[in-house]
């Protein structure tokens, strides 16, 4: 495919695999908030309750520790600002998933 079969202005989607962070706490991977740090209160960076005590399993979809990053996703309604044929290269405004110099997916985009 060649890079001229899009054009300035037009919006896409863009889809690739997002940087790993390895495994991480709730704090990091979720956003939650931290525990008092004084008066003995034990309790600073857990993942908080588990639940109803009744349940006796954990809830699908708890927020808890484990691999963060790694996903696939994709970035929709990017604008294309310039397009350089010669050299085979889209210019986007936004982010776009992964690391420098990583694959992505460019199609066009669902949203108007």
């Amino acid at each position: 495919m060649k890079a001229d079969i899009f054009s300035a202005g037009e919006f896409v989607d863009v889809t690739g695999i997002s940087k790993g962070k390895g495994f991480a706490g709730v704090i990091k991977r979720w956003g939650q908030s931290r525990g008092p740090m004084a008066h003995g209160s034990r309790y600073h960076r857990g993942p908080g309750s588990m639940g109803s005590i009744q349940a006796n399993r954990v809830p699908k979809g708890k927020h808890l520790p484990g691999h963060m990053g790694h996903e696939t996703v994709t970035i929709q309604k990017l604008e294309i600002i310039r397009v350089d044929a010669e050299r085979n290269v889209i210019l986007v405004k936004g982010s776009v998933p992964g690391p420098k110099n990583g694959f992505v997916k460019v199609k066009q985009s669902v949203k108007s």
